[in-house]
């Protein structure tokens, strides 16, 4: 009776790891993927997108969540995200702690990367999982080249983060000795002066 048993576990497993290799595989192409993106072997990672249906570029790392796109934003690498980008990479993913590429690029003060990302699709007041936008992070490092790009771009300087404050709230606060509340300032006085659409056709 024992070894009856003994023999149906040993099938149940067998046919366990049978299912799970599948998924195993898919895990560990993607592993391998990210890897070869992480060490810019481009002939590897143009050979993996090429494969017919592949998905592989906006896989994500299991402990982070990052996609292809936040290793090579995270290393300023602009030749890369432009690669990425033209083979199918989302340029709004968020990993695990809801950053996308964009607010990843603003944090690390990567300016040509935000104007590559915006040009691209980003959304420019994406929030992180804390509520803050890229516009609130330029603000907190009192990066006024960046905040330009993403004032230019449409950034709302009064949107709020989780904690009910906005980067013009905290461009405030600091003062003149913050940059970005004289960019900020600028971009409403723009944005006031602009000429309103010409209508045409009668008046009722």
């Amino acid at each position: 009776m024992q070894l009856r048993w003994r023999i149906a576990a040993v099938a149940l497993a067998a046919g366990g790891l049978s299912l799970g290799l599948p998924a195993q595989a898919q895990f560990s192409a993607g592993y391998k993927f990210l890897e070869s993106v992480r060490k810019k072997e481009g002939d590897k990672v143009t050979d993996m997108l090429a494969a017919p249906g592949s998905t592989l570029v906006n896989t994500r790392d299991v402990s982070t969540g990052d996609t292809a796109l936040h290793i090579v934003v995270a290393r300023r690498d602009l030749t890369w995200v432009r690669f990425l980008a033209a083979k199918g990479a989302n340029v709004n993913a968020r990993n695990s702690k809801g950053e996308t590429p964009l607010q990843l690029a603003s944090n690390v003060g990567f300016v040509e990367g935000v104007e590559a990302l915006l040009a691209l699709g980003a959304k420019v007041d994406e929030p992180n999982s804390t509520g803050e936008t890229s516009l609130i992070a330029a603000t907190h490092r009192k990066d006024a080249a960046m905040a330009r790009v993403l004032l230019k771009a449409g950034a709302n300087a009064k949107r709020n983060d989780n904690s009910g404050r906005s980067a013009l709230d905290y461009a405030t606060l600091d003062g003149r000795s913050n940059p970005v509340l004289a960019e900020i300032e600028n971009a409403a006085k723009i944005a006031a002066g602009k000429p309103k659409t010409q209508t045409y056709g009668p008046k009722f």
